[in-house]
């Protein structure tokens, strides 16, 4: 054929070969150069390891006992599902509108170029699924595979668009069409810090992938081209059009009809938003509290492991399965911001007109948040960074009002405040804290930090130290209850001084009546509890607080028997549980029940240890003692008998009322669960003045009644009103030692002086 043309030609068509195949050789060799990085000239990438194990950050999940997402620990808030979990309507959407031809290329659509080129973009995206998955898996474009060349201008994008081809291609053949469109949709961005289908379908529509409708898919792969741009909550105009471009994209594929496109494409974005951040976890205290212990734990594991591969808390996908029930949670939650709403309308009425911060004979403690708490807040800090020691400019920075959003129970609201303002604003709020404890496996079941997470991150569960008051006697008891008195044993309520403490009871003095331990402890008479403490000393009555579960120092002070040394409600539930467990201690309350990695294997299990605290007859005898609360006349309890939680139930109970009702306690027991609450200011000298509204009885109490209400008629949890294990042939009131060795039967420590004022109740 050639021979029959003109000398010229054939020329031209042997130019026209060599140039082709100078340029086919010439772009293999540019790839290969590429491939291989030749000289650095071109960076990085991925290895073959890593595109056989392709891993992006994934949030660690905090899963409760009854299998519940509570929260999670992340840097991208990413949570991965598996593609049948993942509405058809998503899959027909996404390929519509981002890759139409993603089943028949095998990494790079040529055809798809020309079609955006042509386009614009509105017929579909250049990039394929594959190619896009490329960058946000490996992060191509980012300084680490940059190379010599990476700073030149077109040079650059031509470099990172082979990069991503090639990977793209490498990707393709490594993995099914099934799994590349799992992963893409596992690891693209959707604005608001929602990484992955999952998660943004959570945040924008509060439900699973699975249930999304054909215009809420719509709306989420809408997002796909431009996150930001298209974020509904943000610009809910834009993301509209967007959806009905994606929408119109499906008509044209086929995957809608078009009746059914008109029938949508008027229809406003229902949003149905549910925050991210670390303030949205349920149990966000506990979360927050568990984070410098699980840091520890997966330190641990890696120092095991050996891995070139760590594991990390935020990163890495780990599945922390721990033992709070979110059913319990819930009513928890529920029931502390019932009562805690309650208490504060009755302190702002008690204090209205009237700053709360008062000293021991109730004057209003002057230049208490200039002086003591402002100094102490972030604000005074930054103002001082800022002016060094200028005193006048910190002052002007605190007192210049300022636009902020502040807590309040009808919801978060703007306002205009100086900042010395909102920390006066801020004090004027009650707290609380509240702790469920299984006693039969030591597993916390509820743990509520606070009325707010986002606005009070303190956690007055444990991070939390206070005075017990009279929560703190059990302790007392159970000394003299191990070393051979019982229940029914006579004592005298008689004024009793230990060296020139004299103390006195809630009522202002002694009635110098008989009356047996478990009266005394269920009336919370000080005075007997001041006898033991003389008898047994402050040392004994330590070690037997220690040996049942309180963990914080005491000091050996006669005046701990009613309760002035500072513990955390996170101990003293788990030293109540003793009572119920037969005297068996556990040695911490158990948290976490095991630790996945992001594939479900088990990295590491945690089983709760236990030590003998009290012979059984003991622990059961505290127990009798704890009832009396509810079932002797003018018991601190009584109250819970009129309660649903109360009928037909076995309840133990004790109070605990500090000097001035700094802090209001209830530690309430059950045979299925131990929980106590606290409630006080978050400052000491911010309390009531009365004990009618100040005493644990009023400011605790109630908050537990609530909860366990809620427990007991939800019926999903199972929860039983059982009797408390008692040992076989116990009998309450017999001596177990024969002849006393701790003298009579009745204690009397006569004394002539009178209780001081003030004092514990």
């Amino acid at each position: 054929m050639f021979k029959l043309l003109p000398g010229p030609y054939k020329q031209m068509i042997r130019q026209i070969w060599r140039f082709t195949l100078v340029a086919l050789g010439s772009f293999f060799l540019y790839i290969l150069a590429v491939y291989f990085n030749l000289f650095n000239l071109f960076g990085g990438m991925p290895s073959l390891k890593q595109l056989d194990n392709p891993r992006n950050e994934l949030a660690s999940e905090i899963i409760s006992s009854d299998g519940v997402v509570l929260g999670s620990y992340f840097l991208e808030n990413r949570s991965p599902v598996e593609l049948q979990d993942i509405s058809p309507n998503v899959i027909n959407a996404l390929i519509a509108t981002e890759d139409v031809r993603f089943v028949k290329h095998s990494g790079i659509d040529p055809r798809g170029i020309g079609r955006s080129v042509a386009g614009m973009g509105k017929a579909g995206g250049g990039s394929t699924l594959t190619q896009q998955l490329v960058k946000n898996l490996f992060e191509a474009r980012s300084e680490r595979y940059k190379g010599i060349l990476g700073d030149v201008p077109l040079v650059k994008l031509l470099i990172i668009k082979t990069k991503e081809w090639i990977t793209a291609i490498q990707l393709e053949r490594r993995y099914t069409k099934q799994e590349i469109m799992q992963m893409y949709l596992n690891t693209v961005e959707f604005s608001d810090n929602a990484y992955g289908i999952r998660t943004a379908s959570l945040h924008y529509f509060s439900k699973e992938p699975s249930q999304l409708s054909v215009e809420e898919a719509a709306v989420l792969v809408g997002m796909c081209q431009n996150p930001d741009r298209f974020n509904p909550r943000m610009h809910p105009e834009a993301s509209k059009n967007r959806r009905n471009i994606v929408m119109q994209q499906m008509v044209h594929y086929g995957f809608l009809s078009p009746s059914q496109y008109e029938g949508y494409q008027a229809d406003p974005i229902a949003l149905r938003l549910k925050s991210l951040n670390h303030n949205s976890n349920q149990a966000p205290y506990f979360i927050a509290v568990m984070r410098d212990r699980l840091l520890q734990e997966i330190e641990e594991l890696n120092r095991q492991r050996s891995s070139d591969d760590p594991l990390d808390l935020y990163t890495s996908g780990l599945k922390i399965h721990v033992t709070i029930d979110s059913r319990m949670q819930r009513h928890a939650e529920d029931a502390c911001m019932e009562h805690i709403q309650e208490q504060q309308r009755l302190f702002n009425a008690h204090w209205k007109g009237r700053n709360p911060w008062v000293d021991e004979g109730g004057r209003e403690l002057k230049g208490f948040i200039e002086n003591r708490i402002a100094p102490r807040t972030e604000r005074y800090r930054t103002l001082k960074q800022s002016f060094g020691d200028d005193k006048e400019k910190i002052w002007k920075g605190l007192n210049t009002p300022v636009r902020m959003r502040i807590f309040s129970y009808r919801g978060e609201r703007d306002t205009t405040m100086t900042p010395l303002d909102s920390i006066r604003y801020y004090k004027r709020f009650m707290h609380i804290g509240m702790m469920s404890e299984d006693p039969n496996t030591g597993q916390v079941k509820a743990w509520v930090g606070g009325i707010n997470f986002k606005y009070f991150k303190f956690d007055h569960v444990k991070q939390s130290r206070r005075q017990p008051g009279s929560s703190f006697k059990p302790f007392v008891y159970a000394t003299a209850i191990d070393k051979g008195y019982t229940p029914c044993d006579m004592v005298e309520d008689v004024a009793t001084c230990i060296g020139n403490w004299c103390p006195k009871n809630y009522d202002g003095g002694a009635s110098g009546r008989s009356m047996t331990l478990r009266q005394a402890i269920a009336k919370s008479v000080n005075t007997i509890s001041v006898q033991l403490m003389k008898k047994f000393g402050a040392e004994t009555i330590i070690e037997y607080a220690h040996r049942l579960g309180v963990k914080s120092p005491v000091p050996k002070d006669v005046t701990i028997c009613l309760g002035t040394s500072d513990v955390n409600l996170f101990e003293m539930v788990n030293a109540y549980s003793t009572f119920v467990n037969g005297g068996v201690a556990w040695d911490e309350p158990q948290t976490i029940l095991r630790i996945e990695d992001r594939y479900g294997n088990v990295l590491r299990k945690f089983e709760a240890t236990t030590h003998d605290a009290l012979s059984p007859e003991t622990a059961w005898r505290m127990v009798y003692m704890l009832q009396g609360a509810t079932q002797e006349p003018g018991g601190t309890s009584a109250r819970l008998n009129r309660e649903p939680c109360g009928q037909n139930n076995q309840i133990g109970g004790k109070t605990g009322t500090t000097s001035n009702y700094s802090d209001g306690w209830f530690m309430g027991v059950t045979q299925g669960l131990v929980t106590g609450v606290w409630v006080g200011g978050d400052e000491r000298s911010i309390h009531f003045r009365t004990g009618a509204l100040g005493q644990g009885g009023r400011m605790a109490l109630p908050a537990w009644a609530k909860y366990m209400n809620r427990v007991y008629a939800d019926r999903s949890i199972g929860l039983q009103k059982i009797p408390f294990k008692k040992p076989a042939n116990d009998k309450v009131c017999d001596n177990p030692f024969g002849d006393r060795s701790y003298g009579d039967s009745t204690i009397v420590i006569p004394n002539e002086k009178r209780p001081a004022d003030g004092e514990l109740l």
